[in-house]
């Protein structure tokens, strides 16, 4: 639980293409507290501080009657000028999206006893990466000082969720090609015993893959990061006038997503 509290924040700053400099945290402890179980959280937190090269600046523990209640914010410093935003896409763009995705709402299903039956190697593999994201950090600062990107968000509310935020806040619209998505080998037998996932995978969260956009000639720029990463980054769309997101089936036909992500309110 540690980990993953601090690795969400973290996520947030990779978006921006920051460097992590430090946290906060509020902790409400249930009364009495479990010492080992505190313990082990604390543990959490010492190894991804080494890690990640951040240290706890402060902060707030108390105790409670209950529930558990925890709140960590990230602090992160960026170049002036540099920092990634939702609002800089431009039309023409090409969007790139990070790692796989889907894992995360996977992941969630087999920690729930739930999805399709799968292999437990698979299974393992989709639930680490739900308990324990990688923030990508080094992808984020790339993009922001070499100036191959202006815009990213995370995937924390889903890939259509997220993408429509930075679609939102740009005045634009995009076009995804669900073919060209990319899963992970245990994402892609899960769809295989059961093609309906689809449309869950694009709109689950809890990947935090970074979503970004970058101008059509600079694409051997973007091949060339990573190889250097040695992280995957696809190209899943293009950015366009007008309003909105549409996700193109094998057929070129539009999709219709009951779900595009999780809603906060």
């Amino acid at each position: 639980m540690a980990r993953k509290l601090l690795r969400v924040n973290l996520s947030d700053l990779a978006a921006m293409g920051a460097r992590p400099l430090g946290y906060v945290m509020t902790a409400a402890w249930p009364l009495p507290p479990d010492e080992a179980w505190v313990a082990r959280f604390a543990a959490g937190l010492a190894e991804d501080q080494q890690t990640f090269g951040l240290a706890l600046l402060g902060g707030d523990t108390t105790g409670t009657p209950g529930p558990l209640t925890l709140s960590l914010t990230a602090i992160g410093a960026v170049a002036p000028g540099r920092a990634l935003k939702r609002s800089a896409a431009r039309g023409g763009e090409s969007v790139y999206v990070s790692g796989s995705i889907g894992d995360g709402v996977l992941g969630l299903a087999v920690c729930r006893g739930e999805g399709p039956a799968l292999s437990e190697p698979r299974r393992a593999y989709l639930a680490d990466r739900y308990r324990l994201p990688r923030p990508r950090l080094a992808l984020g600062r790339a993009l922001a000082e070499g100036g191959l990107s202006r815009v990213a968000i995370d995937v924390s509310d889903g890939l259509a969720a997220d993408l429509g935020h930075i679609l939102e806040a740009s005045g634009l619209s995009a076009v995804v090609e669900a073919a060209a998505l990319p899963f992970s080998e245990a994402a892609r037998a899960a769809l295989a015993a059961d093609p309906a996932l689809l449309a869950g995978l694009i709109g689950g969260g809890d990947d935090y893959e970074l979503l970004f956009t970058v101008a059509p000639e600079r694409a051997e720029e973007v091949a060339a990061l990573a190889a250097r990463l040695d992280l995957p980054l696809t190209r899943i769309g293009r950015v366009a006038e007008g309003r909105g997101l549409a996700v193109l089936d094998a057929g070129g036909g539009e999709m219709s997503l009951e779900t595009k992500g999780w809603t906060h309110f």
